[in-house]
């Protein structure tokens, strides 16, 4: 699959994962659980596809988050990534806050589930986590009230890039149905 580099589709996908948590409502979701749920990846697909359109038109502004805070929080290095979500956050219309765990207090000790609750106290909307232990994410989700987006945990997953993949293997080869896929 090619790189998309400035084309704006991880934009426009995360784009429509944030969109729907809106929908939804901002309580407690693992984006992980999308693995198995096709009805709700096809939503997500189909929402991407009509995302792309409007981007290809230059119609990239929406308040859809207006009022909404979303923190980046990383804690292994990202570009495209973070970057995506910022951008995506932004453009819906949300506040973004990128939290540099390179100088915050896990620096001096502060947990995982420390920093998860100072978060939760300032009750932010989103919380995008990107971090080195399989299952963090998850293990967030279950502790803050923010919905917790997986942006990638170590070796384990990283569902938005699989939605990313998918997305631009469907655009550039019609449907998946009964093909088979190797990921190397």
């Amino acid at each position: 699959v090619p790189a998309l580099g400035g084309h704006g589709v991880e934009f426009l996908l995360l784009g429509d994962l944030l969109h729907r948590l809106a929908q939804v409502g901002l309580g407690q979701l693992e984006v992980a659980l999308l693995r198995g749920r096709d009805g709700l990846v096809a939503e997500l697909l189909d929402l991407a596809e009509s995302y792309a359109l409007l981007n290809r038109q230059g119609k990239t502004q929406r308040d859809l988050l207006k009022g909404r805070t979303l923190i980046n929080l990383f804690f292994e290095d990202s570009t495209r990534t973070r970057t995506s979500f910022e951008l995506a956050g932004k453009r819906l219309g949300a506040d973004i806050v990128n939290m540099s765990v390179s100088t915050s207090s896990v620096n001096k000790g502060e947990t995982l589930l420390d920093t998860a609750s100072t978060l939760n106290a300032m009750r932010t909307d989103l919380l995008v986590v990107r971090h080195g232990q399989s299952g963090a994410p998850a293990l967030l989700a279950q502790k803050v009230d923010a919905a917790v987006i997986n942006a990638g945990d170590g070796a384990h997953e990283h569902p938005t890039q699989g939605l990313l993949d998918t997305f631009t293997m469907q655009e550039h080869l019609g449907s998946l149905r009964g093909r088979k896929v190797v990921i190397l």
